[in-house]
Order: structure tokens, then sequence, then C-alpha cells
């Protein structure tokens, strides 16, 4: 009897540990250049469920995978393989893409990331990543993937660094309709404005709010004036008794972004629905 039991506790907590949706954080950052192709392709080999990433807007009105709306020192160099010397030097919603191409942002030594491989590789469009995406699961005969797309819009920003939310979202809305993927995707944003354009324009769009704010989880929620999908917070504002909670307000508690497998191994014991991390190789070892 003992022993029935002991195999009963372990399988259920194995059932909830394959459920967890693992999402390669702007591909798969800790591992490869972020927001890349080649990343993306990377966070698919070492077994995530989903791919998170960032849009921005160039000059031409073509639909960039970029965190930034401007070519980031951090990551990015010129032709002469100098880092770019700031961040607001290089305005992507004033570039074109062919200008924005001709940037390396895979070369440079990240900062925080100084074991991710290196190599030359630019920003890329938002349909060159679907298209390679579904191509290449297709032609090795693998599992779907969901996408995590993130609308980076800021008040300030408007007409400055990015398009106004409702131009923004539709621009986006009719890039991924050509793909007919609504099934895989979710589309999350800091940006109260953008969620609510998706859910009173497109109600069956699956949405996610970001949140970094210490303000109470319902305050937020009120603040927005529906329950989206998915709460995804930083991993620190979050306790299992919270994760409880939104859980039982009808959304999926997915958190950013958790790095370190300790972190990882906590939040999936109190209940979480999903991790997102720069480090999916982790998260797939702790999840196997």
């Amino acid at each position: 009897m003992r022993l029935f039991l002991i195999l009963l506790v372990v399988c259920s907590c194995s059932s909830t540990i394959r459920d967890i949706d693992i999402q390669g954080h702007r591909g798969a950052r800790g591992v490869l250049p972020e927001n890349t192709i080649p990343g993306f392709i990377k966070a698919i080999d070492l077994g995530v469920n989903t791919l998170e990433l960032d849009l921005g807007i160039t000059g031409d009105q073509q639909i960039l995978v970029s965190h930034d709306p401007y070519l980031s020192y951090e990551i990015c160099a010129d032709t002469t393989g100098q880092r770019v010397p700031s961040d607001t030097l290089f305005n992507i919603y004033q570039m074109t893409y062919e200008e924005v191409s001709k940037y390396d942002c895979g070369s440079v030594v990240h900062p925080r990331f100084e074991d991710q491989k290196k190599m030359k590789v630019s920003k890329p469009l938002l349909k060159d990543v679907l298209e390679t995406v579904e191509h290449y699961l297709s032609e090795n005969e693998l599992p779907r993937v969901n996408y995590n797309i993130e609308l980076k819009t800021r008040i300030e920003y408007d007409d400055v660094y990015h398009p106004v939310p409702g131009v923004f979202s539709e621009m986006v809305f009719g890039e991924i309709d050509k793909f007919q993927l609504w099934d895989r995707v979710t589309i999350q944003s800091f940006d109260f404005r953008t969620l609510k354009y998706f859910h009173e324009k497109y109600p069956k769009v699956r949405l996610a709010l970001l949140i970094e704010n210490r303000v109470p989880w319902n305050m937020n929620i009120d603040s927005l004036g529906f329950t989206p999908d998915v709460y995804s917070c930083n991993y620190q504002l979050l306790s299992r008794k919270i994760i409880g909670e939104i859980q039982k307000a009808g959304m999926l508690v997915i958190p950013w972004t958790v790095n370190e497998t300790k972190e990882m191994t906590e939040l999936i014991e109190w209940g979480v629905d999903g991790i997102i991390t720069d480090y999916p190789d982790r998260a797939v070892a702790i999840k196997r």
C-alpha cells in the first residue's frame, strides 16, 4: 500500500511537470543571440513548447522581430564591426528594413550572457521567422510550437519609436492572419492599451498581460478591464498563494524571466502553468 501511494504521488508530480509550458525567451537568449532565426531553431531543438519573441516596426512599415525599438549597444555592431555607440542613435522606426539588416546583432559579446554562442546575424522580419520555423517543424516532423508574441508599445513612444497601438495591432494581426496560426498564438504586452484593442477588436485572440509593477494582481486586472488568458509577471512577485488566486480567477500563470534551476523548480512546485526563460535547456531538463 505504501509503495502504491509513493508511485501515485510521483506519477501525479510527473504529469504536472510534463504539462508545464516551457517558453524560450527571445528564442534561447542564454545560448544563442536573441530574437534571431538560429536562436528560435535552437530553442525548438532544445524542446520548448513556445517561442517567445518581440516586435517592432521599421520606417518602411515592416514588422521586425526585435526587443528594442532601436539598435541596442548591448547586442549590435555596425558594418565595421564596432559596437553601436548608443541606443538612441538608431531608431528602427526611422530606418528601412534594408538599413536595419546591415547591422550585426549576434557577434557582440553580451555583457550579461557571456557564454552565449556568437554569430553574425541580423534582426529578422516576423514573416521570415514564421515561414522558417513552420518549414523546419514540417521538414523534421516535429511537434507544433506555440508563439508568444509581444507588441512593444509605450505611450511615450507613440509615433516616435512605433505606431500608435491600434495601427501597430492591425499590422501584426494582418501578418499573423496570413499564416492562420491563431490556435497557436498569444499576444502579450505591458501596455494595457494594446491588450484592450485586441480584446475589443479581436476577442478570440489569446492575450497575456505582462506585469512588472508591485500592484496587487487583482488591481491590475481591474485596471485592464477584463480577464486575460494569461497573467505573466516577474517571477519574484509570485508565491504559492498568489498563483492559486490568479488561477482561481481564470488565468494561467506564466512568469518571466526564470533562469536559475532553483527558482524554476520552486515555481513548478507552486503550480505555475509555464515558465519563460533564457535557458530553455535548463527548464526542459527539469521537466524531463
